[in-house]
């Protein structure tokens, strides 16, 4: 079980094979008999199955993080804690522009000016 030093908390992670098995091997990986703290979302995966795995942990009390790559649930989420991080695709180039999270940071940055 992988937590978050002190806190208690697991790493969630939505992502394509090779991502989740990154994190699987780093030892981030739990399971329980009624659910895991991972979901490999491949090209056939449902896009209603990827929402319902992160509203279910973003709003499960032992998640601080989810790593995951769902851009329209993403704009609407505010929360702090489970932290959300969106991890570029190795299939596609990164584009600051569709970052939300670069565009949160400029936005503070910039009104901080």
């Amino acid at each position: 079980m992988a937590a978050l030093a002190g806190e208690g908390k697991l790493v969630a992670i939505l992502g394509d094979e090779d991502t989740v098995t990154g994190f699987l091997l780093a030892g981030v990986g739990h399971r329980t008999a009624d659910k895991t703290n991972f979901l490999v979302v491949k090209g056939d995966t449902p896009v209603s199955a990827v929402e319902a795995a992160f509203n279910d942990f973003t709003t499960r009390d032992d998640i601080g993080i989810v790593a995951n790559d769902i851009r329209h649930l993403l704009k609407s989420y505010t929360k702090t804690i489970p932290t959300v991080l969106e991890m570029p695709s190795k299939d596609q180039p990164y584009d600051p522009q569709q970052d939300y999270i670069m565009q949160r940071v400029s936005g503070m940055l910039n009104a901080e000016t």
